[in-house]
C-alpha cells in the first residue's frame, strides 16, 4: 500500500509539475542552468578538479542511499558534511572559480560593449607572437633546441601534466631560459595556452609515419606526431642546424625564416580584417537564401 501511495505521489508530482510549466521564463531558465553546468565542465575537464568533482557525485549518490536505507550513523556523519559544502566547495575549486571570473572577463561579450577595437582585442596575442618569435631566431642563431606547442580547439590537458606548471606570460627571457642547454625543462615542450606559458618540460607524443625524413630527430618527430593528434600548432628549433620548423596537420614546414613564423603565426592566430567581413557577408547571404 505505502509503495502504491509513494507512485501515486511521484506522478502528482510531475503533473503539477507540467501544469506549473511557464513556457519561455522556464524555458529560459533550463537553458541558463545547463549552460552554467556545461561551461563549467568544460572548465575543469582539463585538470584535476574534474577527479574531485567525480568524487563529489559519488558522495552525493551514496548519501542517497544512506537516506533511502536510513542509516543512522551514516547520516549523523553526512548531517555534519553537508551544511558546510557551499564554503568546501568555494574552498577547493577557488583556482577554478577565479580562472571562470577572467574567461568571462575575457569573453566577446564583455568585448563587445567594450566597442570591437582590433588592435587592442588582439594586443596580448601580438606580443605572445612577437616574443615567440625573438626567442626562436635568436635560439636559432645560437643552435638552441626549441618545441613550443599552441594550444588550439583540441584541450591538451594529459600533456600538460606529463610537465611543470609555470602559467607565465611568454617574453624572450622566459622562452630563451627554459630551453638553454642543461636548463631542467629544456628537453621538453612548452605548452602555450591562452596566450600564455602553461607549462615546460611536457612529453610528446612521437609520430608513428614511417615515411618522415631519417634525418628528422626527436623534437621534429614529436612535433608531427602532436600535430597528427590534434590541431596544435607546434614550432620547432632545431639543435644541430640551428632551422626553424613548424609542424601542424600532420605535416612540417622546414627552412622557415623569424619574418616566415612571424607571418604564419598571424595568420592563425589574429584573423584579418577581410575574412572577417567575408564571414559576416556569408551569414548575411544565407539568411537570405
Amino acid at each position: 500500500m505505502e509503495k502504491m501511495m509513494a507512485v501515486s505521489d511521484f506522478f502528482y508530482e510531475i503533473k503539477n509539475a507540467i501544469l506549473s510549466f511557464n513556457g519561455i521564463s522556464d524555458i529560459l531558465d533550463i537553458l541558463f542552468v545547463a549552460l552554467i553546468i556545461y561551461g563549467a565542465l568544460i572548465l575543469i575537464r582539463d585538470t584535476k578538479a574534474i577527479q574531485i568533482a567525480k568524487g563529489f557525485v559519488l558522495i552525493c549518490i551514496v548519501y542517497a542511499i544512506v537516506s533511502l536505507l536510513k542509516m543512522q550513523a551514516s547520516s549523523y556523519i553526512f548531517s555534519l558534511f553537508f551544511p558546510n559544502l557551499f564554503l568546501i566547495l568555494i574552498v577547493i575549486f577557488t583556482p577554478e572559480i577565479r580562472h571562470a571570473l577572467e574567461s568571462v572577463g575575457r569573453s566577446s561579450f564583455v568585448n563587445i560593449v567594450k566597442g570591437n577595437d582590433k588592435t587592442k582585442k588582439y594586443e596580448p596575442v601580438s606580443r605572445m607572437i612577437n616574443s615567440v618569435c625573438r626567442s626562436c631566431a635568436e635560439m636559432s642563431d645560437k643552435k638552441i633546441g626549441a618545441l613550443i606547442v599552441f594550444e588550439r580547439g583540441s584541450l591538451l590537458g594529459q600533456i600538460i601534466e606529463t610537465g611543470t606548471r609555470i602559467d607565465a606570460e611568454p617574453s624572450v627571457e622566459m622562452i630563451e631560459n627554459i630551453f638553454f642547454p642543461k636548463a631542467p625543462l629544456h628537453d621538453g615542450a612548452m605548452i602555450i595556452k591562452d596566450r600564455r606559458i602553461c607549462a615546460a618540460g611536457c612529453i610528446l607524443p612521437l609520430t608513428a609515419n614511417t615515411n618522415i625524413n631519417s634525418a628528422l630527430g626527436t623534437r621534429h618527430r614529436a612535433a608531427i606526431g602532436m600535430s597528427e593528434q590534434s590541431d596544435a600548432l607546434v614550432v620547432v628549433v632545431s639543435e644541430e642546424t640551428g632551422t626553424i620548423s613548424v609542424a601542424e596537420k600532420g605535416n612540417l614546414k622546414r627552412n622557415l625564416s623569424d619574418g616566415d613564423l612571424r607571418e604564419l603565426l598571424t595568420k592563425t592566430f589574429i584573423p584579418a580584417d577581410n575574412d572577417e567581413k567575408r564571414i559576416f557577408k556569408s551569414f548575411i547571404k544565407g539568411r537570405h537564401k
